[in-house]
């Protein structure tokens, strides 16, 4: 399996647009010790010629712009991404759907849950159904291995165990719809097995770790990790207002350095990073100690084979 780390960045990106952070205002001035970043994309492959998408990004374009693997091939219209896996209806997660609307067969794994979501309440997700064999939905449910196929149901190789992590479902849900959706399909975390034997585990909002699934963790060769907030009460200290990282559905990487520090196996690496985690800044004692810790912080283009 080969993994394409497109973009890192929690929602708005790095620096992001309406933030004068520290570190949003360093990176503007050209003084900060680290790399700017789009918002998170992951990208697999078992045969480097069929591409899943973990989620798509708002930034999703420029992303596929900036790798060749995902540019078309053969032909005036085509393109190597055969399939989308959904691990929740938020919009820096599904927006990037849009931008996938030009009549290129593909196939969105989600749960029923966030297919109602984009399907039935969203009027501008029709823009994936406008022709018959444009967009093939495949739902999934928690706990239950699928796999990963194209828009002709071709088996890609992988297979992929969905894990519920949280029961929270975007704001812009209506409580109406909220009511009829089950909690256990509102935020989810994937293992990914290949056929060569590597596993991925790919978490990128984790609101709490416990046993069973450091248990998990600790079977997964690669895991991409929630590194949202470094600390619960990030926000409320540099806006002087908001909520806690655990409010928002993320568990602060200080924590999770404690509660993780027994994981050997895996390599781990932070993605999913929020502009103002001050990891970001190679300078700073907390870019340090995630280093010392034996973690790495995601960037951009980044890509490894398992």
């Amino acid at each position: 399996m080969q993994v394409k780390i497109l973009g890192s960045a929690a929602g708005g990106a790095f620096p992001q647009w309406n933030c004068a952070c520290p570190n949003c205002r360093s990176v503007r001035a050209g003084t900060f010790h680290g790399k700017p970043r789009s918002q998170t994309q992951v990208a697999i492959t078992q045969d480097g010629r069929s591409w899943f998408l973990l989620g798509a990004s708002p930034d999703l374009r420029a992303q596929i712009e900036a790798t060749p693997e995902l540019h078309p091939r053969d032909g005036v219209r085509q393109s190597p991404i055969a399939g989308v896996v959904l691990a929740n209806a938020d919009l820096d997660h599904v927006l990037g759907l849009l931008l996938l609307r030009e009549l290129q067969p593909l196939r969105i794994h989600a749960t029923a849950s966030v297919r109602g979501i984009l399907r039935e309440d969203n009027s501008m997700f029709g823009m994936l159904q406008r022709t018959p064999d444009q967009t093939v939905w495949s739902d999934f449910e928690s706990g239950k291995e699928f796999s990963l196929c194209n828009s002709q149901g071709e088996d890609s190789g992988l297979r992929c165990r969905p894990q519920s992590l949280g029961t929270h479902y975007p704001s812009y849900v209506t409580a109406e719809r909220q009511a009829r959706l089950s909690p256990a399909e509102a935020s989810l975390g994937f293992f990914i097995d290949s056929i060569s034997g590597g596993r991925l585990a790919y978490l990128p909002a984790v609101p709490q770790v416990d046993d069973a699934l450091l248990q998990q963790l600790d079977a997964c060769d690669v895991l991409l990790f929630d590194g949202t907030f470094w600390s619960d009460d990030e926000l409320i200290r540099i806006q002087g207002r908001g909520q806690t990282a655990r409010q928002m559905g993320h568990v602060s990487v200080e924590n999770i350095l404690a509660k993780l520090a027994g994981l050997r196996r895996p390599r781990k690496i932070f993605l999913h990073i929020n502009n103002t985690n001050p990891m970001l800044d190679a300078a700073s004692p907390q870019y340090r100690q995630v280093r010392g810790a034996g973690w790495e912080i995601a960037e951009d283009g980044w890509q490894f084979n398992l």
